[in-house]
């Protein structure tokens, strides 16, 4: 019997928090081309922190199979920088005079259904593009599913590394296996 170390790791691109995260960075490149313009230090902040968000998950995915520890941290800097992120969209609103929609608004149950499609990319959300009030708020709702999925996430986390330990105990595990079955 062999004793596995390193567990299966990677596999980002299944999760649905780097899916939607990475329609969140490509809805909000969109947006913010359109809507604040590509001179504009806002662009580049925005645009960065949803990049961060997405590339973050990979990384930590990347992590998971060495360091649960790890993992946590870039899913947690995943979930700051997408609030950062989330910050700057409600900033457009409010400081361009535009109605943050409330989540029981029917624009948003609409948004928010569409995060449960298996085919969604970011064209799927295009429709919200035509104005800078429905962009600004359809690009929230992804970023509030994604913030919601990162949640889950590291808590799924937490509870693996609790029941099942790091690297560090699989490997005295795996020592301890071999010396007393060899």
């Amino acid at each position: 019997m062999s004793y596995q170390i390193l567990p299966p790791h990677g596999g980002y691109r299944k999760l649905l928090s780097y899916q939607l995260a990475t329609i969140a960075f490509d809805f909000g490149l969109e947006f913010a081309n359109k809507y604040i313009g590509t001179r504009s230090r806002t662009h580049d902040q925005i645009v960065q922190a949803l990049r961060s968000g997405k590339q973050n998950i990979v990384e930590a995915s990347m992590a998971s199979g060495t360091s649960k520890k790890t993992e946590i941290k870039l899913l947690g800097v995943a979930r700051a920088s997408l609030e950062e992120a989330l910050a700057d969209a409600e900033d457009f609103l409010r400081q361009h005079g535009l109605i943050l929609w409330l989540k029981t608004d029917p624009r948003v149950l609409e948004i928010r259904k569409l995060g449960y499609r298996s085919d969604k990319s970011y064209e799927t959300y295009m429709t919200y593009m035509g104005e800078p009030e429905s962009a600004a708020n359809c690009l929230l709702c992804v970023i509030h599913q994604t913030n919601y999925l990162l949640d889950r996430q590291i808590q799924a986390v937490e509870r693996e590394f609790l029941e099942k330990g790091g690297l560090t105990e699989r490997l005295y595990s795996a020592r301890t296996y071999r010396r007393d079955t060899a």
